[in-house]
């Protein structure tokens, strides 16, 4: 039986390939489209680098030249929890004074505002959009609950944008770190053309669902596999697993099925790198292209976690060339280095090689 694959903007030649073809349904790029299986196309967000998003506090301005030339692809300047109430004010004049005087280079500039449930949002939105949102570039949604919520601030953006004669529209980072959220988080993923990325707010989102733990990321020796007794002595074992395994591959799956950027949210013991680099890894095994850094020493490791390596992009570049190869000999599958590869190959290679490519163009 023949299949037909949609491979829009495929790099390798798709006349080599009888069963890879141009994708007819859109003449999107590849910004703007996912190679799919079905006949629905996936819309991708705006492409950025996003293995490290480092949060600044707003109310902290002696930070902010710091954060301008860190190693962190995304900057986030808060407003929410790491900001007093008394300070919000002045922390808003802060973020933008600095957005528009302090030069960030290319990287990608974000704002966490407070959330919708408070009497700060609105504030937080129209200031710093009004006065600094030609340098902005996304705008952070704390506690997201549903698709409602998306379409609240879309409308104030959009407005204020308009009125402004903005021609860059500001894209959407969403916070899934409530039972609600992650209950709605297909439909958040969704509700609007802005969104670009989900991040997973670990500690709120303990606090919403009553976790028993009081640590922000990480493990918990309580939540253990115990083994049946074995041998004559009866040894068990202990095996730790992943309280937050199931929560970080909820929100990857809603946020790859909208082309939108899963990004793991904070590690709060910013003296255990060992601890940090797990936490990132175990993300980057589910899908998410990127973790946050409360602390400047996290940026590097991120970066590190979070960029395929030497050896893994070579080796898709390997199976990218030994599929054209085996297309020239008529061959759907090959064996390289004593494994299959196949069709599906391509695509996971090409991920990787377009990843490389992106951290180089920096």
């Amino acid at each position: 039986m023949s299949m037909e694959i949609n491979c829009v903007n495929c790099p390798l030649d798709s006349t080599k390939f009888p069963m890879i073809t141009r994708g007819s349904v859109s003449q999107a790029t590849a910004e703007g489209t996912n190679r799919v299986m079905s006949f629905h196309v996936i819309e991708q967000a705006t492409a950025r680098l996003n293995r490290s998003e480092l949060a600044v506090p707003g109310s902290q301005p002696q930070l902010f030249e710091k954060a301008a030339s860190s190693a962190a692809d995304v900057v986030f300047l808060d407003l929410e929890d790491a900001v007093a109430p008394d300070d919000k004010a002045q922390a808003r004049k802060n973020i933008v004074e600095a957005l528009n005087d302090l030069d960030w280079g290319t990287k990608t500039m974000s704002i966490r505002i407070n959330g919708l449930d408070t009497h700060y949002m609105y504030r937080d939105v129209v200031d710093i959009v009004e006065q600094a949102g030609a340098r902005l570039d996304l705008i952070m949604i704390p506690k997201v609950g549903t698709a409602a919520d998306v379409y609240a601030i879309d409308m104030l953006v959009t407005q204020i944008e308009d009125a402004k004669g903005f021609t860059k529209r500001i894209g959407f980072e969403h916070i899934i770190e409530t039972a609600l959220g992650m209950q709605n988080v297909t439909e958040i993923a969704a509700a609007s053309k802005r969104n670009e990325s989900l991040h997973f707010g670990v500690a709120d989102y303990a606090a919403s669902t009553r976790a028993r733990t009081t640590i922000i990321g990480g493990v918990n020796r309580d939540y253990a596999v115990l083994t049946d007794p074995e041998g004559d002595d009866g040894e068990r074992s202990v095996h730790w697993g992943d309280m937050w395994h199931y929560a970080l591959a909820r929100m990857v799956v809603a946020a790859r099925a909208n082309g939108l950027r899963p990004v793991d949210g904070p590690f709060g013991d910013f003296s255990d790198a060992d601890g940090y680099r797990a936490a990132a890894k175990r993300a980057a095994v589910l899908g998410c292209e990127g973790k946050w850094a409360i602390h400047p020493s996290q940026i590097a490791l991120a970066n590190e976690v979070m960029s395929p390596s030497e050896e893994e992009v070579t080796r898709a570049r390997r199976i990218l060339v030994a599929m054209e190869e085996a297309a020239k000999a008529g061959k759907g599958a090959v064996s390289l280095d004593g494994r299959l590869i196949d069709y599906a190959s391509i695509r996971q290679a090409e991920v990787l090689v377009e990843k490389a490519e992106q951290i180089a163009g920096g």
